[in-house]
């Protein structure tokens, strides 16, 4: 049995990548490396540098490789970008993702599981949010996503294809290990700005937005580690092959922090006191979004290990630092 995963020479993917071969699996990686890195793909796992929306190339690479399930990152992930062109999200995530599951249900593949977002919510009445909230996305980005989560509902009533669709709230940190971590150079991720501002790698930061109903005015969101959300597929892969009904869950620690509290605490981590900007807020943006996680505890099992805020900005510091050095050199 191997499982394919689509971006996995990305963040979140290359985490996955590490967890799968941790476990004993069998793992080849899909990848365009428009924001993946070969490097970060270790030398024995097969990676083939394509579109994940090429039909041709999916289903060869099913084929070949035998793959039994799909775990699916590969997507775009800005929403300020995606109110920009959202035509461009909506061919990516939302049209591509449809020729990819076309393929799944073609080569037979039993288990499919997809990342999609807490954007789905949009603007949630009340925190912590549950899977039974009313979806109402704010931006493309949003919107994208949730129509492939409708696509899956469709496909698994038409076809013999399970799925686990997990909403992640903010993913945050780096590899306990230090393989793998944040690399894309402009992410806009805040604890990843946060740590290059702290190392001197840009000039400070912006605070977008401090008029909103939160105790300080800035964003509040949930910050899952990364490891915890690749081991929250594991546990969905397990659940869906052991006969688990299709699923989806909400992937956060069900705990909130500020845009303001996050850089006080990368500020005390780092020992930095570098510059904050105020400017205002940007499209597509809700106040607050913090996940219930009763779900995912009960029905996968699901245990995080590393719920801590300085825990996560310690590793996130340690992999801007390797990734310098590792450009530097």
């Amino acid at each position: 049995m191997t499982v394919l995963v689509t971006g996995g020479a990305g963040y979140i993917g290359s985490h996955m990548v590490l967890a799968l071969r941790d476990a004993g699996e069998r793992v080849v990686v899909l990848d365009n490396l428009s924001t993946g890195f070969r490097w970060a793909v270790p030398d024995d796992v097969p990676l083939i540098v394509g579109d994940f929306g090429d039909g041709d190339l999916v289903t060869e690479m099913l084929k070949r490789y035998q793959i039994e399930s799909i775990i699916h990152f590969a997507a775009k992930i800005v929403v300020p970008e995606s109110v920009a062109d959202p035509l461009g999200y909506y061919l990516n995530n939302t049209a591509k993702a449809r020729q990819l599951i076309e393929c799944a249900v073609g080569a037979g593949v039993g288990q499919f599981i997809f990342s999609s977002t807490a954007a789905v919510y949009g603007d949630p009445e009340q925190n912590p949010v549950t899977e039974d909230e009313t979806l109402k996305p704010m931006s493309p980005y949003g919107r994208s996503k949730l129509m492939v989560e409708w696509m899956l509902q469709d496909v698994a009533k038409a076809h013999p294809l399970r799925y686990a669709v997990l909403r992640y709230f903010n993913v945050a940190g780096a590899d306990p290990q230090g393989r793998s971590g944040q690399s894309t150079p402009n992410a806009t991720h805040l604890i990843k700005v946060a740590v290059q501002a702290a190392l001197g790698h840009r000039n400070g930061m912006d605070v977008f937005g401090t008029d909103y109903p939160t105790p300080d005015g800035s964003c509040v969101r949930d910050y899952i580690q990364v490891s915890d959300l690749a081991q929250a597929h594991l546990d969905a892969l397990n659940y869906l092959r052991e006969g688990g009904e299709s699923i989806t869950c909400n992937c956060g620690y069900s705990r909130g922090f500020s845009v303001l509290e996050v850089i006080a605490v990368v500020k005390s981590v780092s020992g930095v006191d570098f510059p904050v900007r105020i400017s205002g807020r940007r499209p597509g943006d809700p106040s607050a979004i913090v996940a219930g996680n009763a779900r995912i505890k009960s029905a996968l099992n699901w245990q995080p290990r590393y719920d801590d805020l300085k825990l996560i900005v310690d590793q996130a510091l340690n992999w801007e630092r390797r990734l310098h050095n590792r450009k530097a050199g």
